[in-house]
C-alpha cells in the first residue's frame, strides 16, 4: 500500500528549477530518506507534499488526498516538522503542545491522554512546565515532534530534524522514530547526513532537483561503479588539493579523518596516490581498499550524472 505517490512533480522559482519531474512512491509504514546536499530540492519537495507549496506541474497523492484539490483534508492527515519549527520560547512545553492541539482542533477529551503518552514517548514528562526557550536543541526537536504528532497523523514529514543536534539526542530521536513505525506511521525524512540515511528503509538521492536513484541503502551502495581507497595522511586537506585534477580519480571526499578516493582500478589508484604524495613529501599514515559508504555511492552517482 502506498502513502505517497508522485508523478513528474515540478516546481520552479523564476529561472531556477527547484524540483524537476519527481516521480516517487513511498510505502505505508516505512521510513523513507530523501537525501541530498543543501539546495537540492528536499525542502521544496516536502512543502509540496504537505500542501503548503503548490507544484507548477505533475501530480501527487498523499494519504489518499490530491495535494492540489484536497489540501484541507491532507493537512488533517499529515504532521510536518520543518527545519525551524515554530515553538514559542516564552510558553512552557505544555502550553506549546496545547497551542498546537488547538490549531489541529484536538478535543479536550482526546488531548489529555495523547499529551501524557507523547511526553512519556519523548522522555519530556519532567519538563512540562519548563519554557521552550530554556530547552536544549535536542529537547526542542522532541517538543516539535510532539506538536507535529498531537493530531495522530498518518504520515510524518521531517525536514532535516537532527541538524545541529548533538549525537546523543540524534540517537534518542531515531529511537522515537522507530517506535512510530510500530504504529504504522509513514515517515518521510530529509537529511544531508549520509550516515543517518543508512537507518532508513529506503532512500532517494536527490541532486539539483532531480531524483537520481531510489532503493534500500545497501542496494544503492551495490549499484556504485568503482572502488574506494581510504587514505589518511598527516594533512588531509593539503593531500586532497595535491590529488585534485588527476583524471584517474573519479571522486575525492573527506570522510571524518580520512579521504575516500573513488577509482576504477584500486591497485593502479594506490600506486598513483603513493607516487604523487611521495613526490610532494606528504606522509601517508594509512591507505587501503574499503567497502563504499552511502556517501561514496552518492558522490559516484553524481559524477556519473555530470558526465552525461
Amino acid at each position: 500500500m502506498l502513502s505517497i505517490q508522485t508523478t513528474n512533480l515540478t516546481k520552479s522559482f523564476g529561472s531556477l528549477i527547484a524540483v524537476k519531474d519527481l516521480t516517487l512512491q513511498v510505502r505505508t509504514g516505512e521510513i523513507f530518506g530523501l537525501v541530498g546536499p543543501d539546495a537540492s530540492g528536499k525542502t521544496t519537495t516536502i512543502r509540496m507534499l504537505c500542501g503548503i507549496l503548490p507544484p507548477d506541474g505533475g501530480a501527487a497523492t498523499v494519504a489518499g488526498c490530491n495535494i492540489l484539490k484536497e489540501v484541507e483534508s491532507l493537512r488533517e492527515k499529515v504532521g510536518y516538522l520543518p527545519q525551524k519549527f515554530g515553538l514559542y520560547g516564552d510558553l512552557t512545553v505544555l502550553e506549546n503542545i496545547h497551542f498546537y492541539a488547538d490549531l489541529y482542533q484536538v478535543t479536550k477529551k482526546e488531548r489529555r491522554e495523547r499529551i501524557e503518552r507523547l511526553l512519556r514517548f519523548a522522555n519530556l514528562e519532567p519538563f512540562g512546565k519548563r519554557k521552550a526557550q530554556d530547552l536544549s536543541g535536542g529537547m526542542k526537536q522532541k517538543l516539535g515532534l510532539i506538536c507535529a504528532l498531537i493530531h495522530t497523523p498518518q504520515i510524518l514529514f521531517l525536514d532535516e530534524p537532527t541538524t545541529g543536534v548533538d549525537p546523543l539526542s540524534r540517537r534518542d530521536f531515531w529511537i522515537i522514530l522507530y517506535d512510530l513505525l510500530k504504529e504504522r506511521v509513514t515517515i518521510l525524512f530529509s537529511t544531508s547526513y549520509l550516515d543517518e540515511a543508512e537507518r532508513c528503509s529506503r532512500v532517494g538521492l536527490i541532486y539539483e532537483g532531480e531524483l537520481l536513484v531510489v532503493d534500500t541503502p545497501s542496494s544503492v551502495k551495490a549499484q556504485m561503479r568503482g572502488k574506494i581507497l581510504e587514505l589518511r595522511t598527516e594533512n588531509n586537506q593539503k593531500s586532497i588539493r595535491m590529488l585534485e585534477g588527476i583524471g584517474l580519480f573519479r571522486g575525492l571526499v573527506l570522510s571524518g579523518d580520512k579521504i575516500h578516493v573513488l577509482v576504477d582500478d584500486s591497485e593502479l589508484g594506490e600506486q598513483v596516490i603513493r607516487e604523487v604524495l611521495k613526490e610532494k613529501e606528504m606522509k601517508i599514515l594509512s591507505l587501503l581498499a574499503v567497502r563504499p559508504s552511502l556517501e561514496d555511492a552518492f558522490v559516484s552517482i553524481v559524477e556519473e550524472k555530470r558526465k552525461k
